[in-house]
C-alpha cells in the first residue's frame, strides 16, 4: 500500500510540473531517474580516456556504487534467484556469512558498468569471473576494469576487478568490442 500511496503522489506531483527531489526529502527510485548513458548522483566514476580512438592498454574506468536492499530484491525479481541467503535474513544468520549477501551475479554486473563508461559502443565478447568474499547489503564496491591488450580489430582484452573496502571480491578478466557510437540524427 505504501508503494501505491508514493507512486500517487508522484503522478500528482508530475501532473503539477513539480519534481520532487532530495533536498525535498523524496528521492525516486532509481528505476524512475535513470537515462540512457547518464549516472545517478550517488555513483562514483573515475574514467582515464574519453576518447575511443585514444583507447589503449593501461586505461581504466572504476564505477562505485552501494549495494541496497532495493538492488538485491529487484535483482531476485528479475533473475528469479530467490535463495534466502540473498533475502532471508533469519536465514542467512545461521550460515557462514552471518547475514544477507548480495547475487554474485548482481555483483558481477558492476563491471558491466564500468565497461559502459568506456568511449564508444562496448560490447561484451568473454567474462571469467572468480569469487572471492561476499558483498553485504549496504556496502560500497568499486568494479574496476583495465585494458591489458589490444586485440586488434578494437577489440581488447581486460583485467575485471570488484573490490569492498580494498578487498577482492570478484577477480577476472574480459574481452570485449568497441564499435563507434550511431551518428545521432540532427
Amino acid at each position: 500500500m505504501f508503494n501505491s500511496v508514493v507512486a500517487a503522489n508522484r503522478a500528482a506531483f508530475a501532473a503539477f510540473g513539480v519534481n520532487p527531489s532530495e533536498e525535498d526529502g523524496v528521492v525516486a527510485d532509481p528505476t524512475e531517474r535513470i537515462e540512457a548513458d547518464e549516472d545517478l548522483p550517488e555513483w562514483h566514476v573515475e574514467l582515464s580516456e574519453d576518447h575511443p580512438d585514444r583507447l589503449g592498454v593501461g586505461d581504466r574506468v572504476e564505477f562505485t556504487k552501494t549495494i541496497s536492499d532495493d538492488d538485491v530484491r529487484k535483482f531476485a525479481a528479475a533473475s528469479g534467484d530467490t535463495n534466502p541467503l540473498h533475502l532471508d535474513d533469519e536465514f542467512a544468520s545461521e550460515t557462514r556469512f552471518k547475514s544477507r549477501i548480495a547475487h554474485g551475479g548482481l555483483v558481477g554486473g558492476l563491471i558491466s558498468s564500468a565497461l559502459a563508461r568506456l568511449p564508444g559502443l562496448t560490447i561484451y565478447l568473454s567474462q571469467d569471473l572468480e569469487f572471492h568474499n561476499p558483498v553485504h547489503i549496504g556496502d560500497a564496491v568499486t568494479a574496476e576494469v583495465e585494458i591489458v591488450e589490444d586485440l586488434g580489430n578494437d577489440q581488447f582484452r581486460l583485467t575485471t576487478r570488484v573490490t569492498d573496502a580494498g578487498d577482492v571480491v570478484i577477480d577476472g578478466e574480459a574481452v570485449v568490442l568497441i564499435d563507434d557510437l550511431p551518428e545521432a540524427d540532427d
